[in-house]
């Protein structure tokens, strides 16, 4: 299955990725409106540490412990992708505290998010890959 890779030593923590991310989940056609004066809320995050740059996203874990811990069965895996079903969810943050690796988070809307590989977006490709400028980020199986 296809996966979000990130090349730590290409990253210029430009934070273009976390843009294109929120422009990406937004619903709207136009990314200066979609994303002027607002707070974005990215399904991906630039961290920084030691002088080193990386993108962190879902990393659609073969045996998902957010999936495991979710009360309500609103995090599922659909053919390797772990997906939400924001009708279900009732924001109790249990499947936030069990990503070990920080990726679940709270959304706008009251419930949660995460990196679902823009599949419900145009494209068909994530659009933290697409747009990153140095090609940091890539789509691949490995």
């Amino acid at each position: 299955m296809k996966r979000i890779y990130v090349n730590e030593k290409w990253c210029l923590g430009c934070h273009l990725c976390e843009y294109y991310c929120a422009f990406a989940n937004s619903g709207e056609k136009d990314m200066v409106k979609a994303l002027k004066g607002v707070q974005i809320n990215p399904r991906i995050q630039v961290e920084e540490k030691d002088g080193i740059s990386f993108a962190v996203s879902c990393r659609h874990c073969e045996e998902p412990l957010c999936v495991k811990g979710c009360i309500t069965g609103a995090l599922h895996l659909v053919d390797g992708v772990i997906e939400i079903d924001k009708e279900k969810c009732v924001g109790c943050y249990t499947c936030i505290l069990t990503c070990p690796y920080g990726c679940v988070m709270p959304s706008d809307e009251g419930v949660i998010q995460k990196c679902e590989l823009c599949l419900n977006n145009a494209g068909g490709k994530p659009a933290c890959v697409e747009h990153c400028p140095n090609k940091a980020i890539v789509f691949e199986e490995r």
